[in-house]
């Protein structure tokens, strides 16, 4: 299920380095999401107080993914990642009606950021699971992402602790690898 048999499947220059940013609010699901993708143990998750970074070397890949914490006091350090990030990964908890202005509002943020023009964006609206989340597209409507011209991306609807609609959206996702030339 892991994202390396995703992106076996996908051509690459020899020792291609691909930078991820995984952001989102606290509590989205950001880590679970990462520790799912590199196959490890879900079961004792703390809050992200700095970051998380898993990096894997195989088939002609250097994947990073950079999982930062969502909390209030951490958001503004956000910027001192966004340096060469190929593409973005935005976890939503889709249960937390409270914070869909404040989780719309960072995103919007980023968005403007001149470090992560043209970077390609998923959106995890994750914990799909639970009754009382809200559907992909009443979130893509909320946060009016119709309005999003100055790159591609896509909304999933994915739960991390099942990991349902994970690899969809990490297809999506390693499709659009960006051609960059260093």
């Amino acid at each position: 299920m892991g994202l390396l048999s995703v992106l076996r499947k996908l051509k690459s220059s020899p020792d291609r380095e691909v930078r991820i940013l995984l952001l989102g609010l606290d509590n989205a699901g950001k880590t679970t999401l990462l520790k799912q993708l590199a196959s490890e143990d879900i079961s004792h998750i703390t809050p992200t107080q700095g970051f998380n970074i898993k990096s894997v070397q195989s088939q002609g890949f250097k994947l990073n993914v950079w999982d930062i914490g969502g909390q209030r006091k951490i958001r503004p350090y956000w910027r001192n990642y966004f340096e060469n990030t190929d593409l973005l990964i935005y976890v939503i908890d889709s249960t937390d009606r409270k914070r869909f202005e404040e989780t719309g509002q960072e995103l919007a943020e980023l968005l403007e950021e001149e470090k992560l023009s043209m970077v390609p964006l998923l959106i995890f609206a994750n914990k799909q699971d639970l009754m009382t989340a809200a559907s992909a597209s009443d979130l893509a409507e909320g946060l009016s992402l119709h309005t999003i011209r100055d790159r591609i991306w896509q909304i999933q609807p994915c739960s991390a602790l099942s990991t349902e609609g994970v690899r969809d959206g990490m297809t999506w996702l390693c499709k659009n690898i960006p051609t960059r030339t260093k």
